[in-house]
């Protein structure tokens, strides 16, 4: 497992720290002894885990929108950050269809805004770029996609993150090539679940919020395949790219993190092994409709985060599972905040102790 005592000291920036990625993140940096300053635009969803667990008195926390690129180098420069990670997107599909303009304009020029202000920032020795696996142009394939298969995602959301892939590709070639210059990379990650996710048109999410109203759950694409994996999983992959490239350069380029082929499941199945960690009789049925298009088939193939990184999935879906469900019966914000901590000391070990 991963030892997050690199980060001990280290000072991390992130963009999007108020997400449900961002939110966990912090609070394993903050296990590490980090010091940490985000940057995000308000919360993106109510309730907000951020909110919850009551991370804003535990770090810097700078309300300002990724698109102000003046703010952000100001923003970078004067935490004087080692490290960055970024996170901040607009991240749902059918969003992008609602609001295209909207999703290029934070997915593209905010990494682009991220990049021009990693480049102006003296002290920045790590950035990694949160994408997706949906940059990849979907060929329904049953193997999983390579690093190195052409990106070409088809709805604004995917196609919105295939140009910020671009976008970090040519920064590195252009002006991050060189000696004593920062190493960036790219991490594209499959679909993610975990406590305190609160978006609209995720599964999960969707699941939690029938079953607690006492619900069915309706699922609209029964038979789609996607990898899923806890946040932790994911998160874990992020730190150790950019530990690992902190001192070898070399090694900087994309990664995918995804689980093994168990994680990768029909969303019938997930919803069948949701329904058997609550219990309480919950129960699901499919409802067809006529949403905008999504992929029927999508996995990674990990290979190279593995070999190169040391890097592999602990938890398998059943378990990401009953931690999800742990957390989400859980009633007061001391509880979650927790659950979540205990969640993080269960997957990293003991060493993952705050204020160690």
């Amino acid at each position: 497992m991963l030892d997050i005592s690199f980060y001990k000291n280290k000072r991390v920036f992130i963009t999007g720290h108020t997400g449900f990625k961002g939110t966990w993140l912090c609070r394993i940096l903050l296990h590490a002894g980090a010091e940490i300053t985000g940057f995000s635009s308000g919360v993106p969803t109510y309730p907000s885990l951020f909110e919850q667990i009551g991370l804003e008195k535990e770090m810097r926390s700078i309300n300002a929108d990724i698109r102000n690129g003046e703010k952000l180098t100001k923003s970078l420069n004067e935490a004087r950050a080692d490290i960055v990670f970024h996170l901040a997107a607009q991240p749902l599909v059918r969003l992008s269809y609602r609001e295209p303009v909207m999703t290029y304009e934070t997915n593209v020029m905010g990494t682009v805004n991220v990049l021009e202000a990693v480049r102006l920032t003296s002290s920045v020795r790590s950035c990694v770029n949160v994408t997706t696996d949906k940059v990849y142009e979907n060929n329904e394939w049953c193997w999983g996609y390579r690093e190195n298969e052409k990106l070409c995602g088809l709805d604004p959301y995917s196609n919105s993150k295939s140009c910020s892939e671009l976008a970090t590709y040519s920064y590195r070639k252009s002006f991050f090539g060189g000696e004593n210059v920062p190493a960036v990379s790219s991490a594209r990650s499959g679909n993610v679940i975990g406590g305190g996710d609160y978006a609209d048109d995720r599964i999960i999410p969707d699941c939690v919020r029938a079953v607690s109203a006492g619900k069915e759950i309706i699922v609209r694409n029964p038979c789609s395949v996607r990898p899923y994996q806890h946040v932790l999983e994911c998160l874990s992959g992020y730190l150790r790219l950019a530990e690992k490239q902190y001192g070898n350069k070399p090694i900087e380029g994309a990664y995918n993190f995804g689980p093994d082929s168990e994680g990768c499941v029909t969303t019938e199945k997930l919803v069948g092994l949701f329904c058997d960690a609550w219990g309480d009789g919950a129960k699901w049925r499919a409802q067809g409709g006529n949403g905008p298009h999504e992929a029927n088939f999508l996995k990674l193939d990990c290979a190279m985060a593995k070999t190169t990184l040391g890097w592999h999935a602990w938890w398998d879906i059943k378990t990401a599972i009953h931690k999800t469900t742990e957390f989400a019966k859980v009633g007061t914000d001391i509880e979650r905040l927790a659950c979540i901590d205990k969640q993080i000391n269960e997957y990293f070990g003991r060493k993952a102790c705050l204020n160690q």
